[in-house]
Formats: structure tokens, sequence, C-alpha cells
């Protein structure tokens, strides 16, 4: 009788891994299509909030308020689908880097907004206190969804997957 002992943790990340980009994938998805769904219904709201960062023009911004639902809408659906996984992750960084950086930039400047992340925003109501630390820690565990997904970006249950034809997820006995 032989005795085996079992797969060591490192065996057992090739099997783990495309799952965990699943996840990853699914959860930044639900992210974007939240907070695009949560903004598109009233884009006018969407540009005040972009606004109220006060670092652009006001056409500039709500413009950009406007676009932002409509890009988020896509960011999700392509992650959803799991097409072009790797670009739309560095897109989501790069977008994800942009809030962290105005969140911070609104709070070191003493401003009184609420970030307009998953819903209206804008200026908070006289003696209301912004949140900004949890915005920035939820965006940075955001951002390392994302970075999962630049690194790791083929997952099961993808188009990518799909349009490769090759196996996602190995076998721990090879």
């Amino acid at each position: 009788m032989s005795v085996t002992a079992p797969p060591s943790g490192a065996g057992r990340w090739p099997v783990v891994r495309p799952w965990l980009g699943t996840a990853a994938r699914l959860g930044l998805a639900a992210v974007w299509l939240v907070a695009g769904a949560s903004k598109v219904g009233d884009l006018a709201a969407s540009g005040r909030a972009v606004n109220a960062y006060q670092v652009m023009p006001y056409d500039v911004a709500t413009v950009i308020g406007a676009a932002l639902p409509f890009v988020e809408l896509a960011l999700g659906v392509l992650l959803l689908l799991g097409l072009a996984t790797r670009l739309v992750a560095g897109v989501s960084a790069a977008l994800l880097v942009v809030f962290i950086a105005g969140i911070a930039s609104a709070w070191a400047r003493g401003l009184a907004i609420d970030c307009g992340c998953f819903g209206s925003g804008g200026q908070l109501a006289e003696g209301q206190a912004p949140s900004y630390l949890p915005e920035i820690l939820r965006d940075l565990g955001f951002l390392v969804l994302a970075g999962f997904l630049l690194i790791w970006p083929r997952t099961p249950v993808s188009v990518d997957a799909w349009l490769s034809g090759e196996p996602v997820v190995e076998d721990e006995d090879e």
C-alpha cells in the first residue's frame, strides 16, 4: 500500500486561479453595471457629480458625467461576457485610479461632496460629513480585482476562453 501526500498549495493554484479570476471578473462586472445603471437615468445629476470635484470646466464635467454611465455599462457587459478581459481590466484599472485620485483630491482640498460613484453625488448638505476613506478603500479593492484580471485574464465560462479553444483550468495531475 502506498500513501501519497495531498497536493501542495502551489499544486492547487492552476486549478483555483481561473475560478478566482471568474469571481473577480463577475464581481467587477457587477460593480460597473450597478454604477452605470444607477446614473444612466439622470445624466444631468451625473454631470453635476463630476463638476462637484472642481477639476475641470463645467461644460467638460457635464459631458464626462453624461458619458460615464455608458462607459461603466459597457465595461460591465464586456466583463460579464468575458470578452477582451485584459483590455477591459486595463481600462477599469485606469478609471479606478482616476476615481481614487479624484476622491483624494476632493478630500485634500476640503470639499464636502458625495463621490457620485453609485448615484447622483454632488455637494453634500450643510453639516453632512463626507466619507472619503471608505470610498478610497472600496475603490482600491476594485482596483485589486482589475489588477488580478490584468495578470490572469483567462477565465472559464467566458467568450475569451471559447474563442481561444484552449482549456482554461489545468488538471492538477499534469
